[in-house]
């Protein structure tokens, strides 16, 4: 198969945004009467947070959440002015005035943030937008409950915040079955009802598919299962595949028996080896860790990594295949129809957001279905 991409790349990332819409609807429908918001933080994981966030605003979102304040300032003209732009790490000491002007909402996690939000809207005359994190068993991020009796001893959450949010992560939403769901569920609730009323949220993409509806309260933030990933690996996904990466052959070569390939010489047959070179390498995100162990495919066919990877090149064991199917400017699968991102994530020995985020900006990249 020729490539159907022109310009100097090594590989294509084909982004389908109409599955991207599907997979949101989908989470909606699930969760409703809960609102789904959408989690595009680190460049909505890898896949262009300018191109997904307006295309998820189409679909109907209007609550997204980023990880950095920096994420905020860039994602803001992309999204609609009634869209809700969420910045999961709050602002830096000397970053709330910035993030006041972007019209983000910090999610304030520490009495440090909430102090320093309090102030300046006490500074400006009124109270200030605002989500608080509460820690319910994660040990991640979050007010602790020693947190809370503090602040509930000093401010006063009714009058200093207009509090929009009250939020957690589950630390075992994929694990349907992991107690520590429930545990902290409760805790959730136990430290939710110590704030003044407002909407809630809780579950991740995991969070999003369990079965007890507690778990989705007024808001879901899904964010790898918008990308087609499952949300609970080993079970049947209800989301669909997003990405494709095809990969340019550059040379075929034949190996004799005993040779040893790429870095290392890892590799090597007591058989006669057909070689291909593919221009992917660990610069573009094919981790290191797939040597000797990942694959491309070419049609129905698993074509082994042979070797280590390189930084720009992967070699591939094409032997299984006639002799002539594969030439220099063909392309072989990296993800797709035959190898999803679950699988290489498996060979990687890693999760899916690994993958994804770790996708370069080489690959000549398309947005399709918008």
């Amino acid at each position: 198969m020729q490539n159907s991409w022109t310009g100097g790349a090594g590989a294509r990332l084909i982004i389908d945004l109409k599955a991207l819409c599907a997979n949101y609807r989908v989470i909606a429908q699930q969760v409703a009467p809960a609102r789904a918001a959408a989690v595009v933080k680190a460049d909505a994981y890898g896949l262009g947070a300018d191109r997904v966030a307006p295309a998820l605003a189409i679909a109907g979102c209007r609550d997204f959440f980023v990880a950095h304040l920096g994420e905020a300032v860039s994602l803001r003209p992309h999204l609609p002015a009634d869209a809700r732009l969420f910045i999961l790490n709050g602002a830096y000491p000397g970053a709330e005035e910035t993030c006041l002007e972007t019209g983000a909402i910090p999610v304030l996690n520490s009495p440090e943030q909430v102090r320093a939000w309090v102030a300046l809207g006490k500074s400006m005359g009124r109270p200030l937008d605002a989500a608080v994190q509460v820690d319910s068993g994660m040990s991640r991020l979050g007010l602790a409950p020693e947190d809370m009796d503090a602040l509930l001893g000093e401010i006063d959450f009714q009058r200093d915040l207009n509090l929009v949010l009250v939020m957690s992560h589950l630390a075992c939403g994929d694990e349907p079955d992991h107690p520590a769901n429930s545990l902290q569920l409760a805790q959730f609730e136990a430290l939710a009802n110590r704030l003044p009323p407002a909407p809630r949220s809780l579950a991740n993409s995991g969070g999003s598919f369990l079965s007890l509806p507690a778990f989705r309260q007024d808001l879901v933030r899904p964010g790898v299962s918008l990308y087609g990933a499952a949300p609970h690996p080993g079970l049947p996904s209800p989301v669909e595949p997003v990405v494709r990466l095809d990969a340019r052959i550059i040379q075929v070569r034949t190996v004799p028996a005993g040779r040893g390939v790429g870095y290392g010489l890892t590799y090597s047959s007591n058989l006669p080896t057909r070689i291909a070179t593919i221009g992917v390498g660990y610069a573009d995100g094919w981790l290191r860790h797939l040597s000797n162990r990942g694959a491309a495919y070419f049609g129905d066919v698993r074509l082994p990594i042979a070797g280590r990877v390189s930084m720009d090149s992967i070699t591939l064991d094409i032997t299984a295949l006639p002799e002539g199917a594969l030439k220099a400017g063909d392309v072989v699968e990296l993800i797709g129809p035959h190898q999803s991102v679950e699988d290489v994530a498996r060979d990687a020995q890693t999760i899916p957001y690994e993958i994804l985020t770790s996708l370069g900006h080489r690959y000549a990249r398309e947005w399709i279905g918008a």
